[in-house]
């Protein structure tokens, strides 16, 4: 497989995972491609991030902080709250591979590869809360001030 055939099956595969979560967690179906492309510019902005700095933390960091900002822009011109588009575009970003893995060694007694890989799964869960959190902590903050 290409490096250009992965970046799509990527892409697509962010974009369809941020769908079905909108459609599971009852999102109505014509704000249903804009969450889904929310989490598909998500994983665009990880991707690059870690091609550009190979440092996961700010990758992670920094797509999830886009993915708060657009949930936020959406949620005002749509005037509907954010959350409807703020898990959409975070569902790409859910570091489950490092934990099925964290999982796997540690139920075959590998520990120190779980550790690691827990380590890593711990990483990138705190960087995407920080993401969230750093917006959030400012748009609290513009609101505050008007």
């Amino acid at each position: 497989m290409t490096e250009t055939t992965r970046i799509i099956v990527q892409l697509a595969t962010a974009f369809l995972g941020s769908g079905g979560f909108s459609l599971l967690f009852g999102l109505r179906r014509r704000y249903l491609v804009l969450a889904s492309l929310g989490g598909m510019l998500g994983w665009v902005i990880y991707l690059l991030v870690d091609a550009w700095l190979h440092i996961g933390f700010l990758s992670y960091l920094l797509a999830a902080a886009f993915g708060v900002v657009y949930a936020e822009v959406l949620a005002r011109r749509l005037k509907t709250p954010a959350t409807l588009f703020v898990i959409p575009a975070i569902v790409p970003l859910v570091p489950g591979s490092s934990l099925y893995a964290a999982m796997s060694c540690a139920v075959r007694g590998d520990m120190n590869a779980a550790r690691e890989f827990g380590s890593q799964t711990l990483e990138y869960a705190l960087a995407i809360a920080a993401g969230i959190s750093f917006v959030v902590a400012i748009r609290e903050l513009q609101t505050k001030k008007r």
